[in-house]
């Protein structure tokens, strides 16, 4: 499954990036995120493997990111692996009259049990993706940015 998303944020590429590469902030935007530490790699570089906890109402997940690229401020690309779920993000910034396009092309990949979820709900993955940009666009242009 692959999808392209993406919304305007009403503030410059440089304001935007800085808050976008910047582990603390995390936690303001992403609903759930209990935890991200750092297991190998250097921090925010290519290779870079981080292990993420979120916690919803109904389960605790566990992934890690692994950063495949990263050339900030105008593109980077991490891969997400969970129970089932493997999960590339392409995720690119660009600057347009003072606004900032951020865009992400999703692919997922499944196994097992996840593979049947995938097949039968593919939009409950957009609307949760679309969830988290514009979850990061209000944090963006919010005063607690």
């Amino acid at each position: 499954m692959k999808y392209t998303l993406e919304t305007t944020i009403n503030k410059p590429k440089n304001e935007v990036v800085a808050l976008y590469d910047n582990i603390p902030n995390l936690y303001k935007w992403m609903k759930g995120l209990q935890s991200v530490k750092l297991i190998s790699g250097e921090e925010g570089k290519k290779g870079a493997k981080t292990e993420m906890v979120f916690k919803t109402s109904k389960r605790v997940m566990t992934m890690t990111e692994t950063i495949l690229l990263n050339e900030l401020p105008d593109k980077m690309v991490t891969a997400y692996q969970a129970d089932g779920v493997y999960n590339i993000i392409f995720t690119e910034f660009h600057e347009e009259k003072g606004k900032t396009v951020y865009r992400t092309i999703q692919e997922f990949k499944f196994k097992g049990f996840m593979r049947i979820i995938g097949f039968f709900f593919p939009k409950a993955f957009k609307k949760q993706s679309m969830k988290y940009l514009e979850d990061f666009k209000n944090f963006a242009e919010s005063n607690e940015a």
